[in-house]
């Protein structure tokens, strides 16, 4: 705890010294929440994402979970046939093909050869973009 009083005589946020004073299980996530806030980049995780869903939609967690799950497997059927899904404004899910070539291996130096394969992409649609960007379309 002696580092915690040494941090608070540098004029911490009182939000961030109430942080560090609270009790660890809480601390964690209000942390991140905390540092969210204040610009610093992270990743929204699946649950996270389903959470939002339900609050979004005033679903159940359990009915946003399954949406969730139908998507993906909606997608991934799609892709896995070839085909293409575009939502206007949003994006396109799509698979491009690469070609084989000849690669390296970066330990050794000697050349490998690396297949042709099929991968998932996604192309942001412009309103997305202009979201992004703060631009509004």
């Amino acid at each position: 705890m002696v580092e915690v009083a040494n941090l608070k005589s540098e004029k911490l946020s009182s939000t961030l010294w109430h942080l560090l004073s609270s009790p660890i299980s809480t601390t964690i996530t209000a942390a991140v929440r905390h540092l969210h806030l204040q610009g610093v980049k992270r990743n929204m995780n699946r649950q996270e994402l389903i959470e939002a869903l339900a609050a979004k939609t005033d679903n159940t967690k359990a009915g946003a979970d399954r949406n969730v799950a139908a998507l993906i497997e909606i997608i991934t059927a799609t892709l896995k046939k070839g085909d293409s899904i575009s939502l206007v404004g949003f994006g396109s899910f799509e698979v491009r093909k690469r070609a084989a070539r000849v690669g390296r291996n970066p330990k050794t130096g000697a050349e490998l050869k690396i297949k042709a394969s099929k991968v998932p992409a996604f192309k942001a649609g412009a309103t997305l973009k202009a979201a992004v960007n703060g631009v509004k379309k």
